[in-house]
């Protein structure tokens, strides 16, 4: 596929992520440092989608290309879905990762272990959509848009030391210990952020999925 887009996206962990994903697919991908400046958009929107959308489409504005973006955090059942959209801000601003895992425990002290499920979720768009006829050219009323999701159970205690945001206190069955404890590698081969990429990988290589874009 004849395909450049720009990772809308300063962490260079989420680029190294993407750009490991894409190879071999003939998609060629730029990161914000090679344009001018610009300034980056309030996330207005109710959802991750929405949110991510408003990132894309500023990027593509900003740069001229297709851009990739995400957005991504934490809902807790027990607190209706909170923090949601506002994971990163949770409990107000200047708050560190373990300040914003102590005000999540002690929002569930007293809720039992089996109301303590939860997981993370993360939205990625790529605005505008690539043509499904020859992939080069894009649409600028429509978008591709994957989700990807990564259950767990919120602990009662932080554990593990690798990791940020909430990885400390989200624990996953599946490996048998939370985010933090069971190392980057291993996260990152079924964290939420990969899911929603691998999906977005099979819609651009394989042509299918465009949505009108909102």
């Amino acid at each position: 596929m004849d395909l450049k887009i720009v990772l809308a996206t300063r962490n260079r962990g989420k680029i190294r992520e993407i750009r490991d994903i894409l190879s071999g697919t003939g998609i060629e991908t730029v990161t914000l440092d090679e344009f001018s400046p610009f300034d980056e958009p309030e996330e207005t929107g109710s959802t991750f989608t929405e949110n991510a959308m408003i990132k894309a489409k500023a990027t593509f504005e900003a740069t001229g290309l297709p851009s990739l973006a995400d957005d991504s955090g934490l809902e807790v059942d027990a607190l209706d879905g909170a923090p949601g959209i506002r994971s990163a801000r949770y409990g107000g601003e200047g708050l560190t990762d373990i300040d914003r895992c102590r005000r999540l425990l002690s929002e569930l002290e007293g809720v039992a272990d089996g109301a303590r499920t939860a997981r993370f979720r993360c939205a990625m768009v790529l605005y505008p959509a690539p043509s499904p006829v020859d992939g080069a050219s894009a649409t600028e009323d429509a978008a591709f848009f994957t989700e990807g999701i990564l259950d767990g159970i919120i602990t009662r205690a932080p554990a593990g030391e690798s990791g940020f945001g909430y990885d400390p206190v989200f624990y996953i069955e599946e490996m048998k210990g939370t985010a933090a404890e069971i190392g980057p590698e291993k996260k990152n081969s079924i964290s939420h952020r990969y899911r929603a990429l691998i999906e977005m990988k099979n819609l651009l290589t394989g042509g299918a999925g465009i949505v009108k874009a909102e």
